[in-house]
């Protein structure tokens, strides 16, 4: 069984920013790709940025440029760093990781609150 724990999210005006924290705790498992998604009432939740084991990354239009996702592989950590945040930023964001523990489990976290304000 694998926890991923999320931190960070909070209320910030427009422009400003914050970092999202994402760790994975438990045993016997690796971790390929983790990443950020997030979801707002009525709505279907969205990529925001994955990052596979090897640093490789992809991030949705709406994001490219304003945020970073980062890992320490080490900590079993994922990092997300949002600038110039917009109003439409403003969501619950998810991280999940894709595991490995004998067979392929896709693990998601209980959601941190991301409010900007205008």
């Amino acid at each position: 069984q694998v926890q991923l724990v999320e931190s960070g999210g909070g209320l910030v005006q427009a422009g400003g920013s914050l970092r999202l924290s994402c760790a994975a705790s438990g045993s016997g498992f690796s971790i390929n790709a983790m990443g950020w998604y997030r979801q707002t009432p009525g709505k279907q939740r969205e990529l925001v940025a994955t990052i596979t084991s090897v640093g490789s990354t992809n991030y949705a239009d709406s994001v490219k440029a304003r945020f970073t996702i980062s890992r320490d592989n080490a900590k079993n950590t994922v990092y997300l760093q949002m600038n110039s945040l917009k109003p439409e930023d403003t969501a619950v964001y998810y991280c999940n990781a894709d595991t490995l523990q004998r067979v392929r489990i896709l693990y998601w976290g209980q959601g941190t609150q991301v409010t900007v304000s205008s």
